[in-house]
Order: C-alpha cells, then sequence, then structure tokens
C-alpha cells in the first residue's frame, strides 16, 4: 500500500464510519474496483482510531461531562439518578453485546466475512430494514428520553453491524428510530455509543498494526485523513437529520448492493 491508497481509504473510512452506509463495505469494495489489494481488518479497524478521535473531539463536552456524573454517582448516590450517569451506564452495558460477539466470532469476522457475496447482501437488507424504521418510528423521543431498556436494545441493534455491511452507525440508528427516536437524536446516541465499540475495536486490532503486518507511515496517513473528513462528516449529518429523512442512505445502500451483485455475478471482480 502506498500513500495515495491510505489516502483515498482514509477519505473512505472518515465519510463512511458514520453515514448509515457501512464503511466495512466499502473498505471491502473500493480497493476491489480500483483493483487494489484488500488492506485486511486489522487496517481498517486501526484507521477507525482516526475516526474516533473525531467523534471524541467533536463531543468531548457530553462526554466528559457524561464520565465526570457516571464516575462521582458510584459514591453519590443523589447523582445516580441524574441523566449523565444513566447515560454513562447506557453507553458502557450497551457496549457488552458487540464486545462479547466480536470475540466470539472474532475468527470469522476477519476471515470468511470479508466477502463482497456477504456484503452486497447485507448493504440491501440492512438498509431496506432502515427504510422500514424511517417509516414506523414515531420520531417523537430525544435522547433525553433513553432509559435502561432501550440502551439494552439499541446495544443488541449495534452487535448487527459485525456483519460486514450492515454499519455500525446505519444498525444503532435502525434500533434508535424503532424506537421512536427523533433522526437527530438516534444520530447522537449512535455517535456516543460508537466510543468504547470502536476504540476497544482498534485498539485489540493493534496487535497486527506494527508488528509484522501493517505499513506504518500509510496507516498513520489513513488514520490522520479518516479524521479530518470524519469531524467534518459529523457536523453535516446532524445539520442533515434535522430537516431530512434517511431515505437517501437507503437509496445508496440498495443501488450500491445491487452493483456488487451485479459485478460478481458477471465476474468482474472476485468476492475474496
Amino acid at each position: 500500500m502506498n500513500v495515495v491508497e491510505a489516502t483515498v481509504l482514509g477519505i473512505v473510512q472518515g465519510l463512511t464510519e458514520f453515514l448509515p452506509i457501512s464503511s466495512s463495505g466499502h473498505m471491502l469494495f473500493v480497493p476491489k474496483f480500483l483493483g487494489w489489494e484488500d488492506p485486511g481488518a486489522a487496517f481498517s479497524a486501526v484507521i477507525q482510531i482516526g475516526t474516533m478521535a473525531a467523534v471524541i473531539i467533536y463531543f468531548w463536552r457530553d462526554l466528559a461531562r457524561i464520565l465526570a456524573t457516571w464516575t462521582r454517582s458510584l459514591w453519590t448516590p443523589r447523582l445516580r439518578t441524574h441523566q449523565d450517569a444513566r447515560m454513562g451506564w447506557y453507553i458502557g452495558l450497551g457496549t457488552i453485546p458487540i464486545g462479547v460477539c466480536g470475540l466470539a466470532f472474532k475468527d470469522f469476522i476477519e476471515g470468511p466475512s470479508r466477502n463482497l457475496w456477504i456484503n452486497a447482501t447485507s448493504l440491501i437488507l440492512m438498509g431496506l430494514l432502515l427504510m422500514v424504521a424511517e417509516w414506523a418510528g414515531a420520531r417523537k423521543r430525544e435522547v433525553g428520553d433513553l432509559n435502561l431498556r432501550d440502551g439494552l436494545i439499541i446495544g443488541a441493534f449495534q452487535a448487527l453491524a459485525l456483519i460486514p455491511g450492515s454499519s455500525r452507525s446505519g444498525s444503532t440508528m435502525t434500533g434508535a428510530l424503532f424506537l421512536g427516536y427523533t433522526r437527530e437524536a438516534a444520530a447522537r446516541y449512535s455517535f456516543l455509543l460508537s466510543v468504547p465499540a470502536v476504540v476497544l475495536s482498534g485498539a485489540f486490532e493493534m496487535r497486527h498494526a506494527f508488528g509484522g503486518g501493517l505499513p506504518v507511515v500509510p496507516t498513520l496517513v489513513a488514520t490522520a485523513v479518516s479524521f479530518v473528513v470524519g469531524y467534518a462528516c459529523i457536523a453535516w449529518l446532524l445539520k442533515y437529520l434535522a430537516r431530512h429523512s434517511m431515505m437517501i442512505f437507503v437509496y445508496y445502500r440498495v443501488a450500491l448492493g445491487g452493483i456488487i451483485l451485479g459485478l460478481l455475478a458477471a465476474g468482474a471482480i472476485s468476492a475474496t
């Protein structure tokens, strides 16, 4: 991998990590389409640190307040009903499903699942599920209405992101929309919930990064680019969802999934 390829993949990661269109699917398809080698699951996981840095910096006030209040609530009972203390529990407990499933199916996720047939099918099916959630959701609840049941349900939806092509943000937003949250609230909580899951994923994959696997300079370039693009993407998406529906992402997912399936069927690209 050279720096040009790394820059392109950093842009792809930054754009697709927070949009509900699957970063894992794009990180597999784009190199195939351009005739490049598969960068691998470890590379994809490590450069997610860039996009996670973007979400941490964008929401640093919220995250700092949540962490401080949650920590203080451990020995101050009166704070345990505070929204920020409860949010800390929801984010922590909501991360458990994807953590457990990620460890249980690690070998499959890093190996056989990196198949474009799976990615394309998941792009379409999860896109259609997002469409149903968009139509069925009441879109009346805000982040402040979150409770433990909702936090666990959305966390379970986040675990669907382990299926390549599903999209972590798409899965969590779909779950939140089904529970009646507004689009902007669904996106905001999705971003907050992503922090421990993706940081832990990237840290876990760091064992492959510089010991015998990933090229140092291209990986650092891709991570930096994904940070810049990811930060801009967060700001844009929150403004967009305040006035628009998710349907543009549904159309994109279904169209891209159909194109990939067509290319696979024609033998124009290989599945693995």
